[in-house]
């Protein structure tokens, strides 16, 4: 029989690339109603990076679709890690940070127009400020120039840290120990070396994923010091043959995470869209996605989300726990200081001609609120007997058409598609003359005191 292919994405949680042991390697080819999470996208790969200082925890989310054994991967990291340093995660803890930060579609449910209208209610100024907590292997290694640091096994993963003079020789060293790697190797791997970086590289220890008894690898966390605030991508572009989706959760005490190398753009938000998305939110994130890439000629990344962990507005999922947020590498919080963590989530699709260095962040201050938000206004259903209700029904068919035109630049949606599928209007009661309030039924008296002929 044969043996079955593998599908497993160009990248894995961003920084990886991968190397199979086997000869088959394929690249990864109101209230809240739904939202736009990293299952849209079939190659999309997470890495969550949190960061105080020059003190970071990278996890790394695994994804890998096969064989165990055939599994490996290799990290560039800025220094020996120390097995004290790595940790083998809770295997929920990106789905947590994707289902908080996601992009999302609201729903609201226009007000009866013929309601009387409640008188204002005070301003409290403080609603207005930031939400509470409570709201919320070496064998000729030296002639090659390749250093074997560290070796050791952390969970279901043996790890060896590697450091190399030359690309070449590196490359040699991983095709000499089983790992298959694409022909542009070396020239990636170049640049990693002149840096002095090391390369973490990870396969499955077999003995101990049958004994963990979990179905599934879970995501690597890894604990280091260093002045460079970056994440390594480019090496993820070696099995790729298409363009990749990397999703970065980074996770700070002081506000949002910028790029300094690259555009970051926010993502078109707040906009009402026709009430027939919710049912087909999946398509309209993906299509608004792709139609914005191609619009920033495809070499920016996109701002999806940037929030206090201590609330949201809406919210698509619970804030993370103290708990929850520890296990995602928060390290500077503790029960005393509260859940101090500010989540930048950035949207990159990349390709090596676009993207040719690796990101490189920095942290900043701004606590500024952003979300991705698609909000969709479900028309009033009820009698529209009075002049205020007569006047919301003449209004509705601009208003629909607003919404139409609205998704048809967003998502690069044929019009006319779009209009057959919008609401009409509901049969009501023609507005009454309008001089009738004013002499009801004055003219029947008129004709009884005074009859014509």
């Amino acid at each position: 029989m044969p043996k079955p292919r593998h599908l497993l994405p160009g990248l894995i949680a961003a920084i990886a690339a991968f190397f199979l042991l086997t000869p088959a390697a394929l690249a990864f080819c109101g209230f809240y109603v739904a939202k736009a999470d990293t299952s849209l996208y079939n190659q999309a790969s997470q890495v969550a990076i949190a960061r105080d200082g020059d003190r970071t925890i990278l996890t790394m989310a695994n994804d890998y679709q096969g064989d165990v054994e055939d599994f490996a991967l290799v990290v560039p990291v800025p220094t020996v890690i120390t097995e004290g340093q790595v940790n083998v995660a809770d295997g929920t803890i990106m789905e947590r940070l994707d289902a908080f930060s996601a992009p999302r579609l609201v729903e609201y449910f226009d007000a009866d127009p013929c309601a009387p209208v409640p008188p204002p209610r005070p301003l409290d100024l403080r609603t207005l400020a930031t939400p509470s907590p409570e709201a919320a292997a070496a064998g000729g290694a030296a002639a090659l120039g390749v250093t074997v640091e560290a070796q050791y096994t952390v969970g279901e993963y043996d790890i060896l840290i590697l450091s190399a003079q030359e690309s070449d020789g590196l490359e040699t060293w991983l095709r000499q120990n089983g790992y298959r790697l694409p022909d542009q190797a070396s020239e990636l791997l170049q640049p990693y070396i002149r840096q002095g970086m090391k390369f973490f590289v990870a396969k499955v220890n077999l003995e101990e994923f049958d004994q963990s008894g979990f179905q599934q690898l879970r995501p690597l966390q890894i604990a280091y010091e260093s002045p460079r605030f970056m994440l390594p991508i480019r090496l993820g572009m070696m099995n790729a043959e298409d363009a990749q989706d990397l999703v970065v959760y980074l996770l700070s005490p002081s506000g949002q995470t910028e790029l300094t190398n690259y555009r970051t753009v926010k993502i078109p938000s707040d906009m009402d869209i026709p009430v027939f998305v919710k049912d087909e939110f999946a398509d309209f994130y993906t299509s608004m996605f792709d139609t914005s890439h191609d619009r920033e000629n495809r070499e920016v990344a996109f701002l999806e989300y940037a929030w206090d962990m201590r609330g949201c507005d809406p919210c698509s999922a619970d804030p993370l726990t103290y708990d929850e947020l520890r296990k995602a590498g928060v390290f500077w919080i503790t029960p005393q200081t509260g859940n101090n963590v500010f989540v930048t989530r950035l949207h990159v699709r990349y390709t090596r001609d676009k993207f040719p260095e690796d990101l490189m962040f920095q942290e900043t201050n701004n606590r500024q609120f952003f979300q991705g938000r698609y909000v969709m206004r479900h028309p009033f259903g009820g009698d529209l007997d009075c002049p205020a209700g007569q006047e919301y029904r003449r209004r509705l068919p601009q208003r629909f058409e607003a919404e139409a035109q609205t998704l048809a630049r967003l998502t690069g949606w044929d019009i006319n598609d779009i209009r057959r599928k919008l609401p009409t209007v509901d049969d009501a009661p023609e507005p009454a003359p309008w001089w009738e309030d004013l002499w009801g039924h004055s003219g029947q008296l008129w004709n009884q005191v005074l009859p014509w002929g």
